[in-house]
């Protein structure tokens, strides 16, 4: 019994500007993401997010900067999926802000953030330049 295996050749991707733009934003994203741990939760009435949730924001959104960066200079489309990810994961955490009773400030905050992600995924999975 023979069993055949086929590899693809990961070519680096030339990004379009869309592309670049998307990674752009991501990059901004994550890095104001970041230190989400390191911002302290309130315990009273109106307390924030749990720390563990925080926590993951945090290290989300590193992996999704320092895998933007890898996308953007290598042109790794694992990578910008991986970045994707990561955000999509990091913005899917908020969303229960709008369930609960939080300012109203802070539900603006967190619908930019979603409008946030899906332009950025959307502008990373555009199509790149043909080479």
């Amino acid at each position: 019994m023979t069993t055949t295996t086929t590899t693809r050749s990961s070519t680096p991707t030339a990004w379009s500007t869309k592309n670049k733009v998307g990674l752009g934003l991501a990059i901004f994203y994550a890095v104001t993401n970041i230190p989400s741990a390191f911002v302290p939760v309130d315990t009273g009435e109106e307390a924030g997010p749990p720390v563990g949730i925080l926590v993951v924001c945090s290290v989300l959104a590193a992996v999704a900067l320092v895998a933007a960066v890898v996308a953007w200079r290598t042109g790794s489309r694992p990578a910008a999926r991986l970045t994707a990810a990561s955000l999509i994961i990091v913005t899917l955490t908020s969303l229960p802000a709008f369930f609960v009773d939080v300012p109203a400030a802070i539900k603006i905050m967190v619908a930019a953030g979603v409008v946030l992600t899906i332009v950025m995924v959307v502008l990373i999975f555009s199509p790149p330049k043909r080479a």
